[in-house]
């Protein structure tokens, strides 16, 4: 894999390019923002300053975005300019959160035919059932309340054609690993989410099976490559699978609401 080349056209393709039924999508001079409706996320998905504007451009951001519902991000890579950005957001007033690596691989170059381990049966998300089983498996791991990803979900399965995919690995009657995929149309890219499995499920091939399955669904789709902000948890299974890393990426939070500037 061409890293550079990879990098440049998921920068110009998603950061930049891709497009949203669900948000509302501004582009300024120097960000692009998305505003999405009933707890969906907000925030600034690309930016390009330097050390003369950064911070007229960061207190812009938080007046524009003074009316979100709640927090939103600015998400940061690591190859943004200036060096000092994250800095500059924390100074006003964002809260840096972990650091995840964001991985890539061609799906070409993935194995595929990953059965679930023994006991296990991997089901597709299809309504409101399933969505909550997914819901539930994503507040147990992660903790918080992740009802919006299931509204989020929804919505993306209402479109034609459908801009998301779950899957939720049962163990019997529980839910013990849920994830979905999010197909970025007319780009080369899908990208996974979530990938939560119960702790007393873990190390047993779950997450490899659920991984491999929504691989397999966007292959079908036609996506040429998978991304994934990968945790430390989840970073060494993904590169022995074939992905590999091409930057850092790190959230910076903002309160919203009552933000002032």
């Amino acid at each position: 894999m061409d890293r550079q080349a990879v990098l440049a056209a998921l920068d110009e393709q998603i950061r930049r390019g891709a497009t949203d039924p669900d948000s509302r999508i501004e582009r300024d001079h120097h960000v692009i923002r998305y505003r999405a409706g009933d707890g969906g996320w907000n925030g600034v998905v690309w930016s390009d300053l330097d050390e003369s504007n950064a911070d007229e451009v960061i207190a812009e951001q938080i007046r524009q975005l003074a009316d979100a519902a709640g927090p939103w991000e600015w998400k940061h890579f690591s190859y943004d300019r200036p060096p000092d950005l994250p800095d500059r957001l924390v100074a006003a007033g964002f809260a840096r959160e972990p650091d995840e690596t964001m991985v890539v691989a061609e799906i070409a170059d993935l194995d595929l035919d990953v059965p679930p381990p023994e006991g296990i049966e991997l089901r597709p998300v299809a309504g409101d059932r399933d969505v909550a089983a997914l819901v539930a498996v994503h507040d147990e791991v992660f903790g918080g309340d992740h009802a919006s990803t299931g509204r989020a979900i929804l919505a993306g399965l209402a479109h034609e054609p459908t801009t998301v995919a779950g899957v939720v690995a049962w163990a019997g009657d529980t839910p013990v690993c849920a994830a979905r995929v999010e197909f970025y149309l007319g780009t080369d890219f899908a990208s996974l989410w979530g990938g939560g499995t119960l702790p007393e499920w873990r190390g047993r091939g779950v997450f490899r099976a659920v991984v491999a399955y929504r691989a397999a669904l966007a292959a079908e789709r036609g996506f040429r490559y998978l991304q994934v902000d990968a945790s430390d948890d989840s970073r060494p299974i993904l590169e022995r699978l074939g992905f590999v890393v091409l930057a850092t990426t790190t959230p910076f939070t903002y309160p919203g609401g009552s933000a002032s500037g």
